[in-house]
């Protein structure tokens, strides 16, 4: 008999919007935990700091499913209630202590400009430390300590996981800021938001560093005539292939590379991606920035030019940060979490307490911290909550959960906190998150200027697109993480069902300069193998040739 669909109940009082552009469904225990526990926290902490006039934004899952809520701030946890008369908000928005004290926050914000100096800090001291601890964790053998110490090692990762997890999106409201408050003056102006945005184009190099490195790699191949069959091939080539090689592998090939969960593979796990990525790595075309930001400033009053040149300055001066977070913070330890959950679970998958490795994966935090000592539930119990995790992750879950919650009107608070609010909007929407539909699914943004037309790699599962992605395919998922550009390099053109102008997936195409449509929802539906028009101008996406 077919499995009846599972109940999709609100996990709490509010509105809930589903949320898939990180997690798309069959999410691991762990990676629950570190979600819901660490993202409220985080934007809890920077709405607090910039004067966002909202407690946070929660995020629960719900089978296995991601949903978010932005959360009011006044009475959070409390039912939704028919809103008050507008003149009774204007006097509370002025009034309350809450109210006032966020105002104040925004006014200080835009005259200190807090988020450009966060991005300082972390460039000059967050970034040094969170990459020696993530190296020092690397260093560790995972296949030759002891049960007790890989215990440990696995217990020390889920810490530093959760601590950092919740820097990561304290960090996210400051990346996001700038850019946020910058889109939304150029639209205001009545500027082109797919234009305004190019204007950003170059301010990641840390986004374009891998494929730099792959290009150099490729130069060393092709100089010395030979054809690589594996990586060792590459180190054998010279010295200086070797270092480079050796050296990408040690910033890269840990961090999860094809998503965010654990089940997510590392570039390590990949090596034939490698490969392929040295073998097709070429140099970008980039986009002249400056000569954008001329003309966007040229369809301005002179009078705007100086807030025009501000805000583009604060805008730039962050998105480094905002691609660079991730895969540092969070991702990097999470494949180091998953090489150490694989090592202990090939220990107990020979001794009979997992009936395979991958079903360490599954582990609640509590369980994997005591891995070895107090012992895990019965094998059959975890292959059953494995089983489960993936049957759930076939569902459809709805879009949206609970009774929709009353938005103050905008006119009814002061200036600073409307501002805020209408920023916040502009970002959700450009990121894809504000969960409004397209007449067209095929459409979305679009990112270069060139027309692809290639052979579509489709998968629900990022893996399992990047498992069978050849040189000159267009890669359709459902979403990237800014760990993808150290796979990307092979595909002719990338299509992603969710995000919006301010995605990952668009600052990844437009740094390496792949023609890209993102927030094209029907994409997922074309068949692996058909062959498809990946047009960025118009942004959209065209079966020519079915599967």
């Amino acid at each position: 008999a077919d499995t009846p669909p599972p109940r999709f109940d609100p996990p709490g009082p509010g509105f809930w919007t589903l949320d898939r552009s990180h997690y798309p469904g069959g999410t691991t225990p762990i990676s629950e935990w570190l979600i819901s526990e660490s993202m409220p926290a985080g934007f809890k902490r920077v709405f607090a700091e910039i004067g966002v006039p909202a407690e946070g934004i929660g995020a629960e899952f719900v089978n296995g499913f991601m949903y978010n809520r932005l959360r009011p701030l006044i009475g959070p946890d409390k039912p939704p209630r028919k809103l008050p008369p507008t003149i009774v908000l204007k006097i509370a928005t002025r009034l309350h202590p809450e109210f006032r004290a966020r105002t104040k926050r925004v006014l200080a914000n835009r005259d200190e400009r807090t988020s450009v100096k966060v991005a300082e800090r972390w460039a000059t001291e967050m970034r040094p430390r969170i990459r020696q601890t993530n190296l020092e964790f690397q260093a560790i053998d995972v296949h030759s300590i002891t049960d007790e110490a890989l215990e440990q090692h696995i217990g020390a990762l889920l810490e530093h996981l959760r601590v950092h997890f919740e820097l990561h999106f304290w960090l996210h409201g400051h990346d996001l800021g700038p850019v946020a408050q910058y889109l939304y003056a150029a639209i205001g102006w009545g500027l082109d938001p797919v234009e305004a945005i190019d204007a950003l184009s170059g301010a990641s190099p840390t986004t374009a560093a891998p494929l730099a490195t792959l290009v150099e790699l490729r130069e060393l191949v092709d100089t010395a005539g030979v054809t690589i069959s594996s990586l060792d091939d590459v180190r054998d080539v010279s010295p200086d292939a070797r270092r480079l090689l050796d050296d990408h592998l040690s910033e890269h090939g840990n961090v999860l590379a094809t998503g965010y969960d654990l089940t997510a593979f590392t570039l390590n796990e990949l090596p034939g991606v490698i490969l392929d990525s040295i073998r097709t790595a070429t140099t970008p075309t980039t986009i002249d920035h400056a000569a954008v930001a001329d003309g966007l400033r040229s369809r301005l009053a002179v009078e705007q030019h100086a807030e025009f040149d501000a805000l583009l300055v604060d805008a730039r001066s962050v998105m480094d940060m905002r691609d660079d977070n991730g895969p540092l913070v969070a991702e990097w330890p999470l494949g180091l979490l998953r090489r150490a959950l694989l090592a202990a679970g090939e220990r107990l998958a020979a001794r009979g307490a997992l009936e395979q490795p991958e079903h360490a994966l599954e582990l609640t935090p509590d369980e994997a911290r005591s891995i070895f000592d107090r012992g895990i539930p019965a094998a059959s119990e975890i292959t059953a909550r494995s089983e489960r995790r993936m049957l759930l992750a076939q569902f459809t879950p709805p879009d949206s959960l609970g009774e929709p919650e009353p938005e103050p009107p905008l006119d009814a608070m002061p200036e600073p906190l409307a501002t805020a609010v209408a920023t916040v909007q502009v970002a959700m929407e450009h990121m894809g998150m504000d969960g409004a539909t397209k007449a067209d699914p095929m459409t979305g943004a679009g990112i270069g200027t060139e027309r692809y037309v290639g052979r579509a790699r489709t998968a629900k599962s990022a893996d399992d697109a990047i498992e069978k992605l050849e040189p000159g395919d267009v890669l359709v998922v459902r979403a990237t993480s800014p760990a993808f550009n150290a796979v990307l390099a092979i595909a002719g053109a990338v299509v992603t069902a969710n995000g919006g102008l301010l995605s990952h997936a668009a600052v990844l195409a437009r740094e390496l300069g792949i023609p890209a449509v993102v927030g094209a929802v029907g994409a997922l539906e074309v068949r692996d193998g058909a062959t498809i028009e990946v047009d960025p101008v118009r942004g959209a996406v065209k079966v020519v040739e079915p599967a």
